[in-house]
C-alpha cells in the first residue's frame, strides 16, 4: 500500500526555542520542514515577551542603577540619577529586533519554510493556517506542537493594562512605579520583584504558600530573601489575595486575612496557561488539561504517535534552555534517529538580582532519600575576583558523595551564577569526582576559582571524617 503524500515531513507549530530547534534539527537530517507562527510572535514568547526582554531589562537595571558597583563606590552610586522606562526599553527593543532576525536567518539558511498565521488542526495530519486574510491547508507526516504559554489571569481580577498587569503587561508600563504589589513568588514574580526593587520601587510580594522557590536550595533562597529585604522588599507568605481595587491614584490589594496594601501597580504572576485553546486539539485526537498543557511521554510523544509536544506547553521545567533540547530530541525521535540526553543534570537558572543557578540534587532531596553527602562552600568575598566585581555575598556550594567522591549537586548564588554552574554540570556529566576540581588549575583571578575553594573545603571535611571514623 502506497504511503500517503504529505506537504512536509515535519510541521512545527510555534517558532520559540523548542519549535525552532526542532525544525532545524529535522532540516539538518534532510527532511522537508515547515514552521508556523503569528507575524508578531516569530521567535516565540522567549524572544518577544518572556526570556529575552526580561533578561535584557535586568541587565539594563543593573547597569543604570550601578547596583553591582555600590560595594566599591558607596550605596549612593548610580550611573543615571533619573531612570525612565524608555531608558530600560531602548536596549530591550534593540535586542528583540536582533534576535528575531537571527531566528529568521537560521530558518532561511536551513531551508525551513516559515508560514505566518494561526494554525488549527483539521485532522491528525493536517492544519489550516489563517492570517492576513488568507487561508492555507498544510499536511505533514509528523507534527510538533511548540506553542508555549501565556500568563494565567484569575477571573476575579480586573486587568486594566496600566494599574493591574501580568508579566507581559509589565513591559508596557509608562513609568517606573514608586510602589508595587507582586502576586506570586514563583520564578517570574521574584525576578521582576528584584528588578523593580533595584530601581527603587517599594515592592510587596504576596504568596499563598509558606515558602518561595521551594525547588531551590533553602540556604540560597534565604540569602536571596535577605538581599531583597535589603532592597526594601516586603514578603507576605501564606496570604491569599481577595480583591484588587483600582482608584485614580493607584490600587489597594485586600488579602483574605484582612490586610490592605496600597500600591501604584499590581503585577500578577499566577502561573502560565498553555496556548492550546485555538489549536482545536480534539480534531487531531488530543486534549489539554485545565492549564492548557499537553501530556507527553519520555520521547515527547503525545497520545497520537506522530504528534509531539515540547517546551512550556508540556509544563515543568518550562525553561528556554530545556525547551531547546526537547525540540531537538523530539525531532530525532520523530525520524527514528539515535537519541542521548542528560535529564538528571539539566541546569536551572533564575535571573533574580542576585541570580541563582543550580544543577543536580539539593540537600533536601538527598536527606529525604537518605543519601549521605558532604558540603563544600566557597564565598565570593574570599576570591580576588569577588572583590574586584564588588560581590561580597555570592557563594558556591558543592554536594559530594563521601564514599565515591562524585559531585551530586552544584548550587551558585551571585554574580555569573548561571554561567558558573556549567563547570559543575560538565564534571557531573562526565562522571568526574571532586578530586578533579581540586587538581585542576583555574585562571586567576576568576569567579571559577570558587570551585577549587569549595572542593578543598569538602575534601578537608572528608579527610577529617576519615580520621575520626571508628
Amino acid at each position: 500500500m502506497d504511503e500517503p503524500e504529505y506537504d512536509y515531513d515535519l510541521l512545527v507549530i510555534g517558532s520559540g526555542p523548542g519549535g525552532q530547534k526542532a525544525a532545524i534539527a529535522a532540516a539538518k537530517l534532510g527532511h522537508r520542514v515547515c514552521i508556523i507562527d503569528r507575524r508578531d510572535m516569530v521567535g516565540g514568547v522567549c524572544v518577544n515577551t518572556g526570556t529575552i526582554p526580561s533578561k535584557t531589562l535586568r541587565e539594563a537595571v543593573i547597569y543604570l542603577t550601578g547596583l553591582s558597583m555600590r560595594e566599591l563606590y558607596g550605596q549612593s552610586y548610580r550611573v543615571k540619577r533619573d531612570i525612565t522606562v524608555q531608558d530600560l526599553l531602548a536596549r530591550t527593543h534593540h535586542v528583540i529586533g536582533r534576535e528575531i532576525e537571527v531566528v529568521r536567518s537560521q530558518l532561511f539558511r536551513n531551508h525551513v519554510d516559515l508560514v505566518i498565521g494561526t494554525a488549527r488542526f483539521t485532522s491528525a495530519h493536517s492544519v489550516v493556517v489563517e492570517g492576513s486574510g488568507e487561508r492555507r491547508n498544510i499536511s505533514a507526516a509528523n507534527i510538533i506542537v511548540a506553542t508555549g504559554t501565556r500568563p494565567a489571569r484569575p477571573e476575579h481580577v480586573e486587568f486594566d493594562e496600566g494599574r493591574v498587569v501580568d508579566s507581559d503587561g509589565i513591559l508596557s508600563l509608562e513609568r517606573i512605579p514608586e510602589s508595587m504589589v507582586v502576586v506570586g513568588a514563583g520564578v517570574i514574580g521574584i525576578e521582576y520583584a528584584s528588578m523593580f526593587a533595584a530601581l527603587g520601587t517599594r515592592v510587596t510580594v504576596v504568596e499563598r504558600r509558606e515558602r518561595m522557590l521551594e525547588f531551590c536550595d533553602p540556604e540560597v533562597v534565604e540569602s536571596l530573601k535577605f538581599h531583597l529585604r535589603d532592597l526594601s522588599v516586603a514578603f507576605r507568605f501564606g496570604e491569599e489575595v481577595e480583591k484588587v481595587q483600582i482608584g485614580q491614584r493607584g490600587t489597594v490589594t485586600t488579602l483574605a486575612s484582612g490586610k490592605r496594601i496600597p500600591a501604584e501597580t499590581v503585577m500578577y504572576s499566577a502561573g502560565r496557561q498553555g496556548e492550546t485553546d485555538q489549536l482545536d486539539l480534539p480534531a487531531a485526537g488530543l486534549e489539554a488539561d485545565a492549564r492548557g498543557r499537553i501530556q507527553v511521554d519520555d520521547a515527547y510523544r503525545t497520545a497520537v504517535p506522530h504528534i509531539f509536544a515540547v517546551g512550556d506547553v508540556i509544563g515543568f521545567p518550562a525553561l528556554a534552555a530545556t525547551s531547546m533540547d526537547q525540540g531537538r530530541l523530539a525531532a530525532l525521535h520523530a525520524f527514528g534517529e539515535p537519541v542521548s540526553q542528560m535529564r538528571d543534570i539539566q541546569p536551572i537558572g533564575i535571573y533574580t538580582i542576585p541570580e541563582i543557578s543550580y544543577c543536580g540534587r539539593t540537600e533536601v532531596e538527598l536527606t529525604e532519600e537518605s543519601v549521605p553527602y558532604e558540603v563544600g562552600i566557597a564565598r565570593y568575598r574570599e576570591l580576588a575576583r569577588g572583590q574586584i566585581v564588588g560581590d561580597s555575598y555570592g557563594m558556591l556550594k558543592l554536594l559530594v558523595a563521601p564514599s565515591t567522591r562524585h559531585v551530586l549537586g552544584v548550587h551558585v548564588f551571585g554574580t555569573g551564577a548561571a554561567d558558573l554552574v556549567h563547570i559543575g554540570q560538565a564534571v557531573m556529566g562526565c562522571g568526574g569526582t571532586v578530586d578533579y576540581l581540586v587538581d585542576t588549575v583555574f585562571n586567576y583571578p576568576t569567579l571559577s576559582e570558587a570551585y577549587k575553594v569549595a572542593a578543598l573545603d569538602v575534601t578537608n571535611k572528608l579527610r577529617a571524617l576519615d580520621r575520626f571514623d571508628l
